[in-house]
C-alpha cells in the first residue's frame, strides 16, 4: 500500500490524532483549535483531505487513522532519502552525523541495528 503525503500542516493535526484516536470529530476540532489554534472549519477540511486521500477514516462522527506515525515517518525519511540524497543511506547518514554529535548509547543503538540487518533479523 502506498502511504500518501502528509504535509507539515497535516501531519501536527495527525500527531493529535494518534495520541486521541478513536476520537470524535467535535473533540479534533476543539484539540485542534487548543493546540493549533483552528477553527472549527479548518480542523473539518483537513479531516475531509485526509479522509479523501486515505489517511483516515470517519464514522459515525468518530475518526481513526488509517496511516499509523510509523508509517507517515517511514515515508517522509524513504521519500528524503531519494529525493535529497539520490537514494544514498550512507550519504544520509554522513549529511545527519555531520551535523549534530551522537552520543555513545546512540552508536551503541544504531550498532545493534545494523547486527540485526546483517543477521537478516
Amino acid at each position: 500500500m502506498e502511504i500518501p503525503k502528509i504535509h507539515e500542516s497535516e501531519y501536527r493535526f495527525c500527531l493529535i490524532l494518534w495520541e486521541h484516536e478513536p476520537v470524535t470529530a467535535v473533540e479534533l476540532v476543539k484539540l485542534c483549535q487548543q493546540q493549533l489554534g483552528w477553527k472549527r472549519t479548518t480542523t473539518y477540511t483537513v479531516i475531509k483531505r485526509l479522509t479523501e486521500r486515505g489517511v483516515l477514516r470517519t464514522e459515525n462522527g468518530t475518526v481513526v487513522a488509517l496511516v499509523s506515525k510509523d508509517q507517515a515517518q517511514e515515508r517522509e525519511i524513504d521519500t528524503l532519502v531519494e529525493e535529497k540524497f539520490q537514494g544514498s543511506v550512507p550519504a544520509f547518514v554522513a549529511a545527519f552525523t555531520k551535523r549534530r554529535d551522537i552520543s555513545q548509547e546512540e552508536l551503541d543503538q544504531v550498532q545493534q541495528m545494523i547486527d540485526r540487518i546483517r543477521r537478516g533479523e
